[in-house]
């Protein structure tokens, strides 16, 4: 039987589709109401927002978001965290917000306000799944009910085509957070094509996705400016993600972490450096391990704690074989964050970083956060995060200056105190509730104008 096509994201409703989102219009008085009620809300912001003011201040209360990914938790990595710290930030600020992303056959919790769709796994990814079009698009009388005030899309594989197919629909505003600079990946998973073809295209599908786009979030200035240079159009507002402090550092029903050097039979004279985030390729931990041996020159009983999975676990470790330090590495997968991550943070000494390619770097402010000093290089969305002295010293992207700026870490107790102590303060000013509030004054902005447009 021939496979039936997908339908073009810009091909008009059949007559099926019109008839049943015009019944339900007609006849549901819920939608009617909620509909009333939005329309009421938006002409009262209206004023405000051609009048002056800050748009940071004097938020629409109680909108209703839709926010659609491709990947959630349980699939850990920064786009899962970002979706839940600004999910309970965005609640708590009085504000509703649905999450559609695919199911998991492993690991899955069910949480309020989470629609899980039916998924497969990706070819050749174990770790990540692909939701159906046609199921997400299915749901256009549902959500249309719901009476949404505008639509987030997090990942630009389904979800985005998805998530522009239905603002199209649903008559909404649909804003994108740009997480990932996928001309820094592609080369690691597609090796048989030239590096060179593989950056253009993956700079041509963004423009061209972003430009499908009411509006863009970075998270942070070089994502931004990377964007530009590509050549998208489309307004965008750097947004960091932030940090839910007390949530982190102090979880509900922690597991026990009273002693993280005995669980893993280290010595208790062991200086450890900690690397948090996905063993992935484009991550640079082998850059790393190649600097560790400078660092053993003058600590010889230090050791490299890399936690997470991914695709370069079996190559990183070859890597600590070849360069001669497999017995100073430690590998342990991912920890759970309540409790077991945060013990690995409070018992190292120094919290290690080298991605090239970063976005952000969350984890950076997750170890200061804890207590724990930072060593880094500064490139792509860690120059918005780190500050020279304020919690962490800025290395240089080789391996002398990155290691000498360790060792002097570790020699120095004084300085490490007092990084510790400015690393708190500086975590402070990350909290998830000051970002989601720039979040919340972007929606309204992006609310508004449809609004305006619609009366035109």
């Amino acid at each position: 039987m021939p496979q039936r096509r997908r339908p073009s994201l810009s091909s008009p409703l059949s007559d099926q589709e019109v008839a049943a989102l015009t019944q339900l219009a007609n006849g549901n008085a819920l939608h009617l109401q909620r509909k009333a009620d939005r329309e009421a809300r938006l002409a009262s912001a209206l004023t405000l927002f051609h009048s002056v003011a800050s748009t940071t201040e004097t938020p629409l209360s109680g909108m209703k978001i839709l926010m659609i990914s491709d990947v959630y938790f349980p699939r850990v990595n920064g786009v899962s965290t970002s979706i839940a710290s600004f999910r309970g930030a965005l609640e708590r600020l009085g504000h509703s917000v649905t999450l559609i992303c695919p199911d998991y056959p492993v690991g899955q919790v069910d949480e309020p306000g989470v629609l899980r769709i039916d998924s497969r796994q990706v070819p050749g990814d174990p770790e990540d799944r692909m939701m159906r079009y046609r199921d997400l698009i299915a749901l256009a009388p549902q959500l249309a009910a719901e009476a949404f005030d505008l639509i987030h899309v997090h990942t630009p594989f389904t979800a985005h085509y998805a998530g522009v197919a239905l603002g199209r629909r649903l008559g909404l505003p649909v804003v994108a957070t740009y997480h990932t600079l996928f001309e820094e990946y592609v080369h690691h998973y597609i090796r048989w094509l030239p590096r060179r073809w593989l950056r253009l295209a993956a700079r041509r599908l963004s423009v061209h996705q972003c430009q499908q786009l009411d509006a863009l979030v970075a998270p942070s200035r070089a994502m931004q400016e990377a964007l530009t240079r590509y050549g998208v159009t489309t307004p965008s507002t750097v947004i960091p993600t932030g940090l839910s402090l007390e949530a982190f550092c102090h979880p509900q029903g922690a597991q026990d972490d009273s002693d993280f050097r005995a669980h893993y039979d280290l010595p208790t004279d062991a200086r450890l450096l900690l690397y948090v985030g996905r063993a992935a390729f484009e991550k640079n931990i082998d850059f790393l391990i190649d600097m560790l041996p400078k660092v053993l020159a003058e600590h010889p009983t230090a050791r490299l704690i890399i936690t997470g999975e991914g695709p370069a676990h079996d190559s990183l470790v070859r890597r600590a074989q070849e360069v001669g330090v497999a017995d100073a590495v430690l590998f342990l997968g991912y920890l759970d964050r309540h409790g077991p991550l945060q013990a690995a943070y409070r018992a190292a000494d120094v919290f290690v970083f080298a991605s090239r390619t970063e976005t952000q770097g969350l984890v950076l402010l997750e170890a200061m956060a804890l207590g724990t000093p930072v060593v880094s290089t500064a490139m792509m969305g860690t120059l918005d995060v780190l500050k020279e002295g304020e919690g962490c010293l800025i290395a240089e992207d080789n391996h002398d200056d990155f290691a000498a700026k360790v060792n002097h870490l570790l020699n120095d107790e004084t300085l490490r105190q007092q990084l510790t102590e400015r690393a708190h303060t500086y975590a402070a000013s990350w909290h998830e509730d000051s970002k989601s509030a720039e979040l919340v004054a972007l929606y309204r902005k992006l609310v508004v104008e449809s609004l305006v447009k619609k009366k035109k």
